[in-house]
C-alpha cells in the first residue's frame, strides 16, 4: 500500500513539472509575439514620406491612372478649343493642383479615351468538407479556372458594349443574384467577387455547410442582339431575392470516413482494470447484470400448450401426480458436505426460499455458517443471494416488515442480520456475546407484531428468551428464563417455537427432553404456564394451525419428535387428541398447509415427504415420496399459496414439490367435515387410553 501510494505521489509531482513547463514555454510564446508586433507597429511609423509617397504613386499607375499633362503659366491646364464640341463633351475639364511642390510631381486625375481592361486572377477555389478539409484534385482546379476566364472574358465583352452604347439596365444579366451595382469601376469594369469569394454564396452560409452553386445559362433574351446578356438561372423561391440557388448535398463517402468515424478503443493498463474492478458501482453493476443474465438464460416456458384442448377425456388430468418435484436447489461449492437446519419463505416477496446450513465437515476452512437465497421463479442453479458468518446457522427466518434483511441464529448463540444491499457477505449487525444475551445454540427464531410495531423473539437452548428491534442488536430490550412446571423445575432447552395464530404473546415450546410447554411473554404469569410430556424424545418440530374458515381451529397444534410419532394437540386440553404412527424413522418436522385445514406435511430420516389430509384418512398418509433413499430430511415449510411445499434433507439439497390442485385446494365442506372427523379421533383416542393399547416402546 506504501508503495503504491509513493507512486502516485511520484506520478503527480511528474505531471506538475509537465504543466509548470507548458506554461513556462506559452509564455515566452506569448511575450516573442508581443515584441515581433512593438517591432513591425515601429518600423511602419518611422517609414519615411519620401518612400510612402512613391509607393503611392506606383499603386495609381498600376490602376491605370496617368500622369497630369504640364500646367501653364497661371496655374491652370490648357484648355480644348471651343469649337470642337465632340471633343468637349468626349472630355472634362482635368484636375490638377494649385501648388506644385519641388518633392512630389503633381498628379491630375483624367478619363481616359479606351476602357483599360485588367485581368487579375482569381482566388484560389477550395471546396470545403466536414471530414477532410482539403483541396479538390488539379484536374478539377483546372476545369474551374477555364470556366472562370470564360466567364471574365464574356462579362468584360459584355461591360464594353454597354459602355459604348451609354446604357446598362440593372436587369440586363447578374451572375447568381448579383447586379451590375455589384461591379468595382476601379478595376476596370470587372466583377467585385470571384468564385472563391464569399461573396458569390449566400451570406447566411457557413464554409462548413456542403453545398453547390447554382447552374450558369448563358442565351440571348428575347431574341435582341442590342441586348446581349449573360442570364442566371434561379430557383423561383430566390428570384426575388437575388441570393444564389443552394442545394445540400451528402458529402462523399470513402472509406476512410468510416475508419476516422469509428470510436477509437482506448486500452487500459491492468493499473487501471484493477481500479475499476474494486470500485464499488462496478460491483454492484457486475453482480445485478449477471443476475439478469442468468434468470433469462434459464427461462423455461412451455411453448407447447394447447388452450383449446379438451380436458374431458382425461377426467383425472392435472390431479393424477398428486407431489410432482418441480426444482432442487443444491449449490456444489456452498451447500455440499451441509445439512439443511431451517427455511423461510419471503412474505413480499413469495418467490423466494431463505434456507440456512451448518458447518462443512469436509472444508475446515470454509465459513461454519451460511444462508442462501433460492429463486423459484427461475430455473437457475445458483442462488439469489449468499451470506454466510463465523458459528453455524441454526434457524432463519425473514424480517417481515424489512425485505432487505435476512434473520439467522447461530450455534454460538449470536443473532446475525444481513442486508442484501450490502456488498458484503457477512452480517451487517450481530448481537453480543454476553450474559445479557444469548451464550447457547439457538434454534428458534420468529419475527412477530405489526408493522409500526414489532419485534425479533429468540429461543436459546438454555431456556432464555430474548426480545429484539431489529434497529439496534447491541442488547435485548427484554429477556427472561423459561423454567418448566414439571416436576423437575429445570430451563426448557427449546428446539422448536410457534406462536398462535393472531397472537403475539402466547407462543408454544418443543422441549429437548420431549415436553411441549406453553407460555407467554408480558402480563402476571409470563413465562412457562403449562408443562406436558408428550413425546418420548426431543420434539424436533412444532407448529400451530392458523388457517381461517367457518370453524375456528386455532387452538390445534401438531408436534414431530424423535420417538417416531407425530401428534395432534389442542391448548384447551392437557393431553394429546391424536397419534400418528406410521412413521419408521425419526420424525423432523411437520407443518400445517396454509390454506387447507385438514392437511399437513411431515418429513422423517429415512428420507419420506408425507402429506395427511384428516378429512380422507388418519392411519396412513395421502401421499408419500422420497426424493432421494442416501439422504434424510430435516425441514419441511410450506409455500404461502399452499400449492408448493420445500423439503430440505442432510445432504444439502432443498426439493420443491408441487402440490396437485386436488390435494391442495380446500372445499367447500372441509372445516365442518375436519369439525367431524376431530371429534371421532378424539373418541377413539379415549377408547386406546380405556383399552391402555397406546404407542410402541421404542
Amino acid at each position: 500500500m506504501a508503495d503504491r501510494k509513493a507512486e502516485l505521489e511520484r506520478k503527480k509531482a511528474k505531471l506538475e513539472a509537465i504543466r509548470k513547463e507548458r506554461q513556462r514555454k506559452e509564455e515566452e510564446k506569448r511575450q516573442r509575439e508581443e515584441e515581433a508586433a512593438k517591432k513591425e507597429l515601429k518600423a511602419s511609423t518611422e517609414k519615411p514620406i519620401e518612400d510612402r509617397l512613391s509607393e503611392a504613386d506606383k499603386l495609381l499607375k498600376d490602376l491605370g491612372i496617368g500622369d497630369a499633362p504640364p500646367p501653364t503659366q497661371d496655374g491652370t491646364a490648357s484648355k480644348s478649343d471651343p469649337t470642337n464640341k465632340e471633343a468637349a463633351d468626349e472630355q472634362t475639364p482635368a484636375v490638377t493642383t494649385d501648388k506644385i511642390t519641388t518633392k512630389r510631381k503633381e498628379i491630375s486625375l483624367t478619363i481616359a479615351h479606351q476602357v483599360t481592361q485588367t485581368s487579375i486572377p482569381p482566388r484560389e477555389l477550395v471546396c470545403y468538407e466536414k471530414e477532410t478539409q482539403t483541396s479538390t484534385e488539379l484536374a478539377d482546379k483546372e476545369a474551374l479556372w477555364e470556366s472562370y476566364y470564360g466567364i471574365a472574358g464574356y462579362l468584360s465583352n459584355a461591360v464594353q458594349h454597354h459602355a459604348h452604347s451609354h446604357t446598362l439596365n440593372t436587369t440586363d444579366f447578374s451572375v447568381c443574384g448579383t447586379s451590375h451595382r455589384d461591379f468595382d469601376s476601379s478595376r476596370g469594369g470587372s466583377p467585385a467577387f470571384s468564385f472563391g469569394s464569399p461573396r458569390f454564396f449566400s451570406n447566411y452560409l457557413e464554409w462548413d455547410d456542403e453545398f453547390r452553386a447554382a447552374a450558369l445559362t448563358y442565351g440571348v433574351r428575347g431574341g435582341d442582339e442590342d441586348t446581349d446578356s449573360l442570364e442566371v438561372v434561379l430557383d423561383s423561391a430566390l428570384s426575388h431575392t437575388k441570393m444564389p440557388v443552394v442545394e445540400m448535398v451528402q458529402p462523399a463517402h470513402t472509406d476512410e470516413d468510416d475508419k476516422k468515424t469509428e470510436a477509437t478503443v482506448v486500452e487500459l493498463s491492468e493499473e487501471e482494470k484493477q481500479q475499476i474492478m474494486i470500485t464499488e458501482d462496478y460491483k454492484k453493476f457486475l453482480d445485478r447484470t449477471s443476475r439478469l443474465m442468468e434468470r433469462a438464460l434459464t427461462q423455461d416456458v412451455d411453448i407447447f400448450v394447447d388452450y383449446t384442448g379438451d380436458l374431458s377425456d382425461d377426467g383425472d388430468h392435472g390431479f393424477g401426480e398428486k407431489l410432482k418435484l418441480q426444482r432442487v436447489f443444491y449449490d456444489e461449492h456452498w451447500t455440499k458436505h451441509r445439512h439443511v437446519t431451517c427455511m423461510d419463505w419471503s412474505k413480499q416477496y413469495q418467490e423466494l426460499l431463505l434456507a440456512s446450513y451448518n458447518a462443512n465437515t469436509e472444508l475446515p476452512h470454509e465459513p461454519d455458517g451460511v444462508c442462501l437465497v433460492w429463486n423459484s421463479m427461475f430455473k437457475k442453479d445458483s442462488p439469489e443471494y449468499i451470506f454466510h458468518c463465523q458459528s453455524a446457522v441454526t434457524s432463519c427466518c425473514f424480517a417481515a416488515f424489512h425485505p432487505n434483511l435476512y434473520i439467522g441464529g447461530t450455534y454460538s448463540g449470536q443473532v446475525v442480520l444481513w442486508d442484501n444491499r450490502s456488498s458484503k457477505r457477512m452480517p451487517v449487525q450481530r448481537t453480543p456475546l454476553s450474559a445479557s444475551a444469548h451464550t447457547h445454540p439457538i434454534y428458534c427464531a420468529s419475527v412477530v407484531g405489526t408493522e409500526n410495531a414489532h419485534n425479533l423473539i429468540t429461543i436459546s437452548t438454555d431456556g432464555k428468551v430474548c426480545s429484539w428491534s431489529l434497529d439496534m442488536l447491541s442488547q435485548p430490550q427484554d429477556s427472561m428464563i423459561l423454567t418448566a412446571t414439571n416436576k423437575n423445575k429445570l430451563p426448557v432447552a427449546a428446539l422448536s417455537m410457534s406462536f398462535l395464530s393472531g397472537d403475539v404473546n402466547n407462543f408454544l415450546i418443543g422441549g429437548e427432553d420431549g415436553a411441549v410447554s406453553s407460555a407467554c411473554r408480558h402480563g402476571s404469569k409470563a413465562g412457562v404456564t403449562n408443562s406436558l410430556d408428550g413425546h418420548n424424545g426431543p420434539v424436533t418440530g412444532i407448529d400451530t394451525h392458523c388457517v381461517q374458515g367457518a370453524v375456528d381451529f386455532s387452538h390445534l397444534y401438531l408436534t414431530s419428535s424423535f420417538d417416531w410419532t407425530v401428534k395432534l394437540w389442542s391448548t384447551r386440553n392437557d393431553h394429546e387428541l391424536y397419534t400418528f404412527k406410521d412413521g419408521t424413522e425419526y420424525m423432523m418436522d411437520v407443518r400445517w398447509s396454509p390454506i387447507h385445514p385438514a392437511l399437513f406435511a411431515c418429513v422423517d430420516g429415512s428420507g419420506k415427504l408425507s402429506l395427511w389430509n384428516l378429512n380422507n384418512d388418519t392411519e396412513v398418509p395421502t401421499t408419500s415420496t422420497v426424493p432421494d433413499m442416501q439422504a434424510a430430511l430435516n425441514k419441511c415449510k410450506w409455500h404461502g399459496n399452499g400449492s408448493q411445499l420445500a423439503a430440505g434433507g442432510n445432504n444439502g439439497k432443498i426439493y420443491l414439490y408441487d402440490v396437485s390442485e386436488k390435494l391442495a385446494n380446500p372445499k367447500l365442506d372441509e372445516w365442518n367435515k375436519f369439525a367431524h372427523n376431530l371429534l371421532e379421533m378424539q373418541s377413539e383416542s379415549a377408547d386406546l387410553d380405556m383399552s391402555g393399547v397406546g404407542a410402541p416402546l421404542r
